[in-house]
């Protein structure tokens, strides 16, 4: 593990420098995916030179990757090493010149994430974890808050590109802004992941793709954070992989937490218990 290890962390940090710089130094050509997603020349740039150093060092591994592999298989399904790979996360923040986007690589050996490494290059800053390892960010310990009450909490999430969905979210914001301190919206699932690790944020959650959470996942939860979901997850399905209605919070906000993104399925008004 330590080699992979390693080889993500330099890889994370060499793909992060190259969309730094095509940011500064040229033009962004732009598209959107499936008519509503954007995706840039950086995302693919840097999409084929972590897949190409991947290729040339692991040469049996498999790769699952937002931009050039998408469509590879559940990573359930794919008996052999595997890289989930998003070279930008937060494009749109990327192209309007935000600082919260970044580079995200995990690692999976019999159906376990090993290692996990999330970069942003606009702030130098490096989240990596190995399983069992704990998580550092550029190389010293996190771990998460030690808020208690979720109404003291700092709660993140997002939202999708299909807006024909928005209205059982908003349902869903309500319910938890009512509940928490307040709610940052900062526009990459990554990166949220991460700095509640790092104790900056309480609480996460939202639906995503494998990509977008695969990496901070891990360094999340070796930082103490409590991973899971607040709707079932399909019976046989490996819950690490399951990228519906996630949440991941501190041990003490995460029933909390729970109990309010559940009670916002229901319509009568009844407000939440949440455990003390």
């Amino acid at each position: 593990m330590t080699t992979e290890f390693d080889f993500a962390k330099a890889l994370a940090r060499e793909a992060g420098t190259l969309i730094r710089q095509l940011r500064e130094d040229a033009p962004l050509t732009q598209a959107f995916k499936n008519g509503n997603e954007l995706v840039t020349n950086a995302d693919l740039q840097a999409d084929a030179l972590i897949c190409r150093a991947i290729a040339a060092r692991f040469p049996e591994h498999a790769i699952l990757s937002e931009e050039s592999s998408p469509t590879l298989g559940n990573p359930e399904t794919i008996n052999k090493p595997l890289w989930i790979i998003d070279p930008i996360d937060g494009t749109v923040n990327f192209a309007h010149g935000h600082r919260q986007s970044a580079v995200s690589i995990a690692w999976v050996e019999a159906q376990q994430v090993r290692c996990g490494v999330v970069y942003n290059p606009f702030t130098d800053e490096l989240f990596a974890a190995r399983l069992g390892g704990g998580a550092t960010l550029n190389d010293e310990p996190i771990q998460v808050s030690a808020v208690t009450e979720l109404r003291q909490a700092l709660v993140a999430t997002g939202f999708p590109y299909d807006k024909s969905v928005i209205g059982p979210l908003v349902d869903r914001l309500h319910g938890v802004l009512a509940h928490c301190a307040d709610i940052r919206r900062l526009g990459s699932a990554a990166l949220d992941i991460c700095w509640l690790a790092a104790g900056r944020l309480d609480g996460y959650y939202e639906s995503l793709s494998v990509w977008d959470f695969a990496a901070a996942q891990l360094i999340a939860t070796e930082a103490g954070a409590r991973f899971g979901h607040f709707s079932p997850v399909p019976p046989g399905s490996n819950p690490q992989f399951h990228a519906t209605d996630i949440l991941i919070a501190n041990p003490s906000i995460y029933p909390q937490l729970l109990a309010v993104l559940q009670a916002s399925h229901q319509s009568d008004g009844i407000s939440p218990q949440i455990p003390a």
